[in-house]
């Protein structure tokens, strides 16, 4: 859930919600933990609605879950031969 939070980069809670496909009560949960572990941040647009954005740190995290993700495809690709 949280990888798919941080994969949209950018997103207003509406976007983030329909698009992880969780209830508001849920959806601020992970926000709140997102925010407080440094992964995500969140600013005021110009049309003051509130949006999410990936960190660094998130970025890094991302970065992270995609080398397992490759790793496990390789892995099943390999048991696939055998």
């Amino acid at each position: 859930m949280i990888a798919g939070i941080l994969w949209l980069g950018e997103a207003l809670k509406t976007e983030i919600m329909y698009s992880v496909n969780i209830d508001n009560s849920q959806l601020q949960k992970y926000l709140d933990l997102i925010q407080r572990l440094d992964l995500a941040d969140n600013t005021l647009s110009s049309n003051h609605s509130v949006t999410y954005l990936v960190t660094p740190k998130g970025l890094k995290l991302l970065r992270s879950i995609d080398t397992v993700l490759d790793t496990l495809k390789d892995k099943e690709l390999v048991e696939l031969r055998h």
